[in-house]
């Protein structure tokens, strides 16, 4: 379908609706289907925890690709496009789940964007807005990766900036480092450079129950890091070489993409330690403190542009009013102990995990 509608049903009806209903037959269908209606959208708000009070019917397009949403226009006649990109919550290559619709990939999304920002040739720049504590090392990867790709693909002529907001640490700060330029907000967390794998025992547990897990395998090592077992050293060994190998990356990564700071430097300041935005700007994590808008400011001055169109991709019905109408919230909010995790995440699975994660 190619049109947005939203349509609300209260139990005031206009004249037209009234003078419809004068016909018996069409006034017994409508409150039929409007009682139907009434009771299948009241019991999903029910579940939702939201009281009856209004009903919606929104037609979904076949169509699912990504729409533009026009942020800010500075005027003028086709001016440049600065696309805005949101990085936001828990970084892990699968669906995030959401109660009343329709999870999403970030790393899909993320792709899916800058590959429609490459291939339109008005787009001059791109703004990466950052809220993540991080997440999975492979996960953090992919984007960052699918971020060098689009700078191979507009030659790196098409500026990119990262701007981070609440919290961008861990895996959000290994993504930053592909910009061309990090600005952060004078509130902004960051650093956490580094991995962590979280294991448990429930061996004490169980032999207090007098119960026993007997696992056959085909090698000692298949079941390392079983939660029914003690960890032994050997184990642990193995777990953290290949630790060291994925820090090793985020080491190489900041190098790469802090070109100021040595390897020997980056270590120093790499121990899995968070920073404030005035703390990472004096360590050289990042370039400058500011603002969304002096992001995109920084973006104009490296495209030598006056004026630009700010825009922004989303799915269909996923209208944008403002430049702040994604700002993430929730999941990256952190009180500096503890940390909403979502439902997959809180599985007994051994993750490798470029995360900030205190409350883990």
């Amino acid at each position: 379908m190619g049109f947005q509608t939203r349509d609300q049903i209260s139990p005031v009806f206009s004249e037209r609706d009234s003078a419809a209903a004068t016909s018996p037959r069409s006034g017994a269908r409508r409150a039929s289907g409007l009682a139907v209606l009434a009771s299948l959208t009241a019991a999903v708000l029910v579940v939702a925890g939201c009281g009856p009070t209004a009903y919606k019917i929104t037609p979904v397009p076949v169509d699912r690709t990504l729409d533009e949403t026009t942020i800010i226009h500075e005027g003028g006649w086709a001016p440049p496009k600065i696309v805005l990109i949101d990085i936001d919550g828990i970084i892990m290559n699968r669906e995030k789940f959401e109660l009343l619709g329709e999870g999403e990939n970030p790393v899909s999304l993320f792709a899916e964007k800058l590959n429609k920002a490459a291939k339109d040739p008005s787009v001059k720049g791109v703004v990466l807005r950052i809220n993540s504590p991080g997440g999975g090392v492979t996960a953090s990867d992919l984007m960052y990766n699918e971020l060098q790709v689009f700078k191979q693909r507009t030659e790196g002529k098409r500026p990119v900036v990262a701007v981070l907001m609440d919290v961008a640490a861990s895996g959000g700060y290994y993504v930053a480092c592909g910009a061309d330029e990090i600005v952060a907000h004078p509130t902004t967390i960051t650093g956490s450079i580094g991995v962590i794998m979280q294991l448990f025992s429930l061996s004490g547990t169980m032999n207090k129950l007098g119960a026993d897990a007997t696992a056959i395998t085909s090698g000692p090592m298949k079941d390392a890091g079983s939660p029914f077992k003690k960890l032994r050293p050997e184990e642990r060994a193995i777990f953290q070489s290949i630790v060291d190998d994925f820090y090793a990356r985020f080491v190489a990564v900041v190098v790469r993409g802090r070109p100021n700071l040595t390897e020997e430097k980056v270590r120093e300041i790499a121990d899995g330690r968070i920073y404030s935005a005035q703390q990472a700007l004096e360590l050289g994590l990042v370039d400058r403190i500011g603002s969304l808008r002096d992001a995109l400011a920084s973006v104009k001055e490296k495209i030598g542009a006056d004026r630009v169109r700010v825009v922004m991709y989303h799915r269909p019905l996923g209208w944008k009013p403002n430049v702040y109408a994604e700002n993430p919230a929730g999941t990256p909010q952190v009180n500096m102990v503890n940390i909403q995790l979502p439902r997959d995440m809180v599985l007994p699975e051994a993750q490798f995990l470029y995360l900030w994660a205190p409350g883990l």
